[in-house]
């Protein structure tokens, strides 16, 4: 038995399977879409990922200076560890101790206020801070 073309059980047939057919790849088109703007723009998509590799060597950048400072800093501690030069160095420019005898200037920035510009510009400061051999005389 062979279905008729002119049989209205078969062409009721057919229109249906042709409206399935076209609302199925409707939705498969559409599943692509989404799909694929999910993957270009979602939460871990190409836009995202393109921004975590960018933030990535950002990163990457500061942790290397970061490193390089680190490394600086363990050489000057280990200098001054082993130097005694080195350790006067430091103690005269950060807690500017003197030797006996000696004298500190002090040089002021220039005072924008013009009563304040004809006061001197250097101070001479004579034992202001004793000096590691003022301290073990008993200073």
């Amino acid at each position: 038995m062979a279905i008729q073309r002119n049989n209205p059980v078969a062409q009721v047939a057919g229109a249906a399977y042709r409206v399935r057919r076209r609302v199925a790849t409707t939705c498969a088109i559409v599943l692509a879409v989404v799909c694929g703007w999910h993957a270009f723009f979602g939460q871990n998509g190409i836009t995202a990922y393109a921004q975590k590799r960018s933030e990535d060597r950002v990163l990457r950048a500061e942790i290397e200076k970061l490193q390089q400072e680190n490394s600086k800093l363990k050489n000057h501690v280990d200098h001054l560890a082993s130097d005694p030069d080195a350790i006067e160095m430091e103690a005269r420019q950060r807690l500017h101790y003197t030797r006996s005898g000696e004298v500190i200037y002090r040089l002021e920035d220039k005072a924008a206020d013009p009563e304040q510009a004809t006061s001197p510009a250097s101070v001479p400061e004579q034992g202001a801070h004793p000096g590691p051999s003022a301290k073990s005389a008993g200073r």
